[in-house]
């Protein structure tokens, strides 16, 4: 028998889902009703009930009512500016072994879509240490974060890293650079990290790409690796099994590093005086 814990409470998120493409992500109020070409959906009849169960709209329609994982808070957020999307996020998590306890610094917020999916990994112990120049995107992505439940688990700074003679970090274990020009960040980046830590770059073109693996050598970095995600789904049905004919193609190439030590004189690190 399924606990208190399963059931729907007013002010939770619920996803409302009808098929693949068609399920609307909402925050349950009394009385509320949600409109759609299915029919009308009452908040009310799902107090109550555990996730999983289903409610038939007046056009005798039926959605299932599930909880929302931080997949559906990315692909359904408000955007600002282009997001990173989960089939980046997930390989960026796993070639950089993010874990939970971690410290992580992300360099260019945006929407928040991967602010809240790294917090979603490090947290209850680690945080997001979020740095962006755009008190607009900032207030957007921070509404992001919250609806996700992951504000406890982000630190968000005003501030352009790059220009900055200090930064408020040290000993990271990881960072994430979505700028359009990624390379100005590398200086500031590297004094944050650990030795050996992991970095990955968003860039949206190859020129991008050229560019700043010179600049990570030149700012002794190794175990570089430049790729690209393409996710193609299936349509599985009895007899007729093929490929969507919808898919998301390229979003963006990513570029992965590790902070080194090329010379043997240390360079200075985050924690050193100026």
């Amino acid at each position: 028998m399924a606990g208190k814990s399963d059931k729907i409470k007013a002010n939770e998120h619920v996803l409302f889902y009808y098929n693949r493409t068609k399920k609307w992500l909402v925050k349950i109020t009394k009385n509320a009703k949600l409109h759609t070409h299915i029919g009308i959906i009452s908040h009310a009849d799902a107090i109550g009930k555990e996730y999983g169960s289903r409610l038939t709209t007046n056009k005798d329609k039926y959605v299932y009512l599930l909880r929302p994982t931080t997949y559906d808070y990315t692909m359904k957020l408000q955007h600002s500016t282009q997001i990173v999307y989960p089939k980046e996020s997930g390989y960026m998590a796993s070639r950089m072994g993010i874990q939970s306890g971690q410290t992580i610094v992300e360099i260019g917020t945006g929407s928040g879509a991967l602010t809240t999916f790294l917090a979603s990994i490090v947290k209850p112990r680690g945080r997001v240490h979020t740095f962006d120049v755009d008190a607009d995107f900032m207030a957007i992505a921070e509404k992001n974060i919250a609806r996700a439940g992951m504000t406890k688990y982000v630190i968000m700074n005003k501030m352009d890293i790059r220009k900055s003679r200090t930064v408020p970090v040290a000993d990271a274990d990881a960072a994430v650079i979505d700028l359009g020009d990624p390379w100005t960040a590398l200086p500031q980046v590297r004094r944050m990290l650990k030795g050996s830590a992991p970095m990955v770059a968003v860039c949206p073109t190859m020129n991008q790409l050229e560019k700043l693996v010179s600049e990570l050598v030149a700012n002794e970095f190794t175990d570089i690796e430049c790729s690209e995600q393409i996710l193609r789904q299936i349509e599985a049905r009895e007899g007729k099994t093929r490929h969507s004919f919808q898919g998301i193609g390229h979003t963006a190439y990513l570029c992965f590093a590790r902070k080194a030590y090329f010379g043997t004189k240390r360079r200075r690190t985050a924690k050193d005086p100026d």
